[in-house]
């Protein structure tokens, strides 16, 4: 499966952005999908996952209550909502895929990845 991301940019402190990450080549509805972010000089990280159907989702402790993921499978789509923008937030966010069940919050556990969108938040 492809995936490209989009909709990063430059926001301040407490606003908000979504995210988006559209797949094509195979089932979207067959995979996990996920976001995670890099920071410069940082390992990536998770950000949150959902399962097929949006049913199950998972989030990290830092985004949880700030930041919702959703999938739209009729337009083969990912979306990350992302409220009350912190500067710590700012890094190159990544969409995943992997193909098994069960969410994951580790990045070897996603077989596809998209390039990446920036997302500053300035304070």
């Amino acid at each position: 499966v492809q995936l490209q991301a989009y909709g990063g940019g430059l926001v301040q402190a407490g606003g908000s952005l979504r995210l988006s990450c559209a797949a094509s080549g195979r089932t979207f509805s067959n995979y996990i999908m996920g976001w995670f972010r890099q920071a410069p000089g940082k390992e990536r990280e998770f950000v949150a996952a959902v399962n097929w159907n949006g049913g199950s989702r998972i989030y990290a402790d830092s985004v949880k209550g700030r930041f919702t993921i959703s999938r739209d499978n009729a337009k083969n789509t990912v979306y990350l909502e992302m409220n009350g923008l912190k500067p710590e937030d700012t890094a190159v966010y990544y969409c995943a895929a992997r193909r098994y069940t069960l969410t994951s919050r580790m990045v070897g556990d996603y077989e596809f990845w998209g390039q990446g969108t920036q997302v500053t938040v300035s304070s």
